[in-house]
C-alpha cells in the first residue's frame, strides 16, 4: 500500500512540475520585464537593448525596461542574468564577447555560455573591418602580405589583448603566414589615432567604429573580414576575394533568457523579435548603427553560438592568447 501511495504521488508531482511552466507561459507576461545589458550605457548593446525594450513593449502589453549591469568585460551582466529565476521575465543581451570569446578566453568564467542560457535571437552583425596607416603604403591584403613576408616591421593595434579587434588579426597572420607585432591599447579610440598617425600600420575594427575614419579618407581599408562585403562599405573587398582564405571575424548582438526559461515564452519572445527585424523603423535604427540584421531563429542561433565557441577557442589556443 505504501508503494503504491508513493508511486502515485510521485506521478501527481511530475504531473504538477509539468504543468506549473505552462501556466506560467499561459499568463505570461503579467509584470514588467527587464533586460539585461552587460556594457555602459550609450554603448551599441544598450542602444539595441532600447531599441529592443521599447517594440516589446508595445507588443506584449507591459513595460519591458533596460538594466545596465557592466563590468569584467561583460562577465557581472551576464553572471547576474545565468541566476536569474527562468521565468520570462530576466532577459540578457549576448554578444561575441559574453558568448562567443569570453568562454574560450576566460577558464574560470563565473556561467556557461551555452548550458546556462537559452537562446531567443540573434539580433545584429558587424564584421571587423581591415584598415592601414596611410603612411604605410599598404593598400591591400596583398600588399601587407607581401611587405610582411619581405621582412618589413610591421605592428598591428588592437582595442586590448582578446578582443575581437585582435584576434581578427591573429585570424588573418594564420591564414596568410605571415609574422606581425601586437600593441595593444586600451580602447579602439587610442588605437585608431595610432594608426591615423602612423604609430602602427594595421588595425582592425568592427563596421560601427571603421566606418568614420575610412569615409573621411583618414585610414585605408583593405579587407573586410567575413563572407560577403559590408552594405556600409561596399566597395571594400573581403580578405577572401584576395586570396586569403578563412578570415571571417563578425561581432553579434542576440537576445538571451536562462536556461529553462518555458518553451512558449521563449517561442513568443522570438517571434516578436523576428517581426521586428522587418519593421522599417528598427531597420533605419540598425543602419544608423552600421549592424546588419541577423534574423536568426532560436535553433539557428543556438547553433550559431556552439559555431563560435569551437572557432574562437581554437583561434586563442592557436595564437597563444592569455588574459592574466
Amino acid at each position: 500500500m505504501t508503494s503504491m501511495l508513493d508511486r502515485r504521488s510521485l506521478v501527481t508531482l511530475l504531473a504538477a512540475s509539468s504543468i506549473a511552466p505552462q501556466a506560467l507561459a499561459q499568463t505570461w507576461p503579467a509584470k514588467p520585464i527587464r533586460i539585461i545589458v552587460p556594457f555602459p550605457a550609450g554603448q551599441a548593446t544598450d542602444i539595441l537593448a532600447r531599441m529592443m525594450a521599447e517594440q516589446l513593449t508595445k507588443a506584449l502589453g507591459q513595460q519591458v525596461i533596460v538594466e545596465n549591469r557592466p563590468g569584467a568585460g561583460g562577465q557581472i551582466g551576464a553572471d547576474v542574468a545565468a541566476k536569474a529565476t527562468p521565468d520570462g521575465y530576466t532577459l540578457l543581451m549576448v554578444t561575441i564577447s559574453t558568448h562567443g570569446i569570453g568562454p574560450a578566453l576566460y577558464p574560470k568564467l563565473p556561467y556557461d555560455p551555452q548550458k546556462d542560457f537559452a537562446p531567443i535571437a540573434n539580433i545584429g552583425l558587424t564584421p571587423q573591418v581591415l584598415m592601414t596607416s596611410l603612411k604605410s603604403g599598404i593598400g591591400s591584403v596583398s600588399d601587407l602580405v607581401a611587405k610582411a613576408k619581405a621582412g618589413a616591421d610591421l605592428n598591428y593595434g588592437s582595442s586590448g589583448n582578446g578582443s575581437a579587434s585582435h584576434l581578427a588579426v591573429e585570424m588573418l597572420k594564420n591564414a596568410a603566414g605571415i609574422k606581425l607585432t601586437h600593441v595593444p591599447f586600451k580602447g579602439n579610440a587610442d588605437a585608431q589615432l595610432a594608426l591615423q598617425s602612423g604609430d602602427i600600420q594595421l588595425l582592425s575594427d568592427a563596421v560601427p567604429g571603421a566606418v568614420g575614419p575610412v569615409r573621411s579618407g583618414k585610414v585605408k581599408a583593405i579587407g573586410i573580414a567575413d563572407e560577403r562585403r559590408s552594405p556600409f562599405l561596399p566597395d571594400v573587398p573581403t580578405v577572401a576575394e584576395q586570396g586569403i582564405y578563412g578570415v571571417v571575424a563578425v561581432g553579434w548582438i542576440g537576445l538571451s533568457a536562462p536556461a529553462k526559461t518555458p518553451e512558449l515564452i521563449l517561442d513568443k519572445l522570438s517571434a516578436e523579435v523576428m517581426r521586428m527585424l522587418k519593421d522599417p523603423a528598427v531597420l533605419e535604427k540598425m543602419k544608423s548603427l552600421s549592424f546588419v540584421p541577423a534574423k536568426e531563429s532560436r535553433q539557428e542561433f543556438e547553433a550559431y553560438i556552439a559555431i563560435e565557441n569551437t572557432k574562437w577557442r581554437k583561434i586563442i589556443q592557436d595564437a597563444g592568447v592569455k588574459i592574466e
